[in-house]
């Protein structure tokens, strides 16, 4: 079985910073909307998970979807 999953990129046109979560939405499928505000309310609400060092680190590894 031949399975081909979309690129890992940040996306051009979904995106309200930096593409990053419309990027991984697009990947898996999901909405956009409801990974932003989960990834929001898990930043918020855990000390333990850094959400904004995490994005920006995303931000600088993912590549941006060709035109």
């Amino acid at each position: 079985m031949s399975h081909n999953p979309r690129p890992f990129t940040r996306s051009r046109h979904d995106k309200m910073i930096g593409g990053v979560m419309g990027g991984i939405a697009r990947r898996y499928g999901w909405s956009s909307t409801i990974l932003r505000v989960v990834f929001v309310l898990v930043s918020i609400l855990s000390a333990a998970f850094p959400g904004i060092i995490v994005y920006l680190i995303l931000w600088l590894l993912m590549p941006e979807e060709s035109a």
